[in-house]
């Protein structure tokens, strides 16, 4: 009662409720999709990822400089290969390039709660169309290994596909959407989409920016080299022509014939071995 109060005692209020606290179950559901050592094995797969791609890059280089190479991830996993360790090697690659499909995947599903039905879409498609990548490296690095580091033929011929019931057609589809894949990486590149998927906080200006520069420079190389697979696939089904070869290294070695083809491959090769630098970095600062 007020009456009761004496003069010049402050009057405390009772303390306030606690708030509740903001649901947070997304969060758990991210942090229980994949377990610690399966995030730790994928980050060995982006490093071994990133170093198939140097390993392009060197060979890029070879071929530019007129050396007998083969310019694709096959020959990129014969090199590994043939080295003393090479065979040890190649099963540690397998492992951590299954288990970031593993990642990929639980992220597609778990992963991109809270954020906008759009962007969680686009995200989604990139963490399956990725893991789809890594597991097509994955199936070929395991073979290598098992073959005991003896690489396969190179990409199939256009006429394997012709073969097949309506195979001029997937032909052109597979151009297309090999022309798809390049542009989607050439737009990460360009527009820096990729920072989406790293952690940069404590990295420091620098290190952010030099991580951007290179993921800039790696993802758009990245598209441009890509983008040649898919104008041979759509060459073939023009031309309807079964003996043309449709691999990147088919590719790579077609661009360098043209005029100023040993520049072209240079400067692509430079883009690759940055990409391979850029998952490096993403192995570093991917989003757990």
């Amino acid at each position: 009662m007020p009456g009761l109060i004496p003069h010049g005692v402050p009057v405390v209020a009772p303390p306030a409720a606690p708030a509740e606290a903001p649901v947070v179950a997304h969060d758990a559901a991210d942090e229980s999709a994949t377990h610690p050592w399966m995030r730790a094995v994928g980050r060995l797969g982006l490093v071994s990822y990133g170093g198939v791609h140097l390993l392009i890059a060197v060979l890029v280089v070879r071929i530019a400089l007129g050396g007998p190479a083969r310019a694709d991830k096959q020959g990129a996993l014969g090199a590994v290969a043939s080295t003393g360790p090479g065979l040890g090697l190649l099963w540690v690659i397998v492992a951590g390039l299954v288990a970031l499909v593993i990642w990929q995947l639980a992220e597609a599903v778990f992963g991109h709660r809270g954020t906008p039905t759009r962007q969680r879409l686009l995200r989604t498609a990139v963490n399956l169309g990725e893991a789809g990548i890594f597991a097509a490296l994955a199936w070929t690095a395991g073979k290598t290994a098992a073959s005991g580091g003896v690489t396969g033929p190179g990409s199939p011929e256009a006429g394997v596909l012709f073969a097949l019931p309506g195979g001029r057609w997937i032909v052109a589809l597979l151009g297309l959407g090999g022309l798809v894949g390049a542009g989607v990486a050439a737009h990460r590149g360009v527009t820096a989409g990729f920072l989406h998927e790293l952690d940069l906080r404590g990295a420091g200006l620098r290190r952010s920016t030099l991580v951007t520069r290179i993921g800039r420079a790696g993802w758009t190389a990245l598209g441009a080299t890509y983008s040649v697979v898919g104008v041979l696939l759509l060459v073939a089904a023009w031309r309807f022509d079964p003996e043309q070869p449709v691999g990147l290294d088919a590719g790579l070695k077609a661009l360098g014939a043209q005029p100023f083809g040993q520049v072209l491959l240079v400067v692509l090769a430079l883009g690759l071995g940055l990409f391979g630098a850029y998952c490096l970095f993403d192995a570093r600062y991917r989003k757990a």
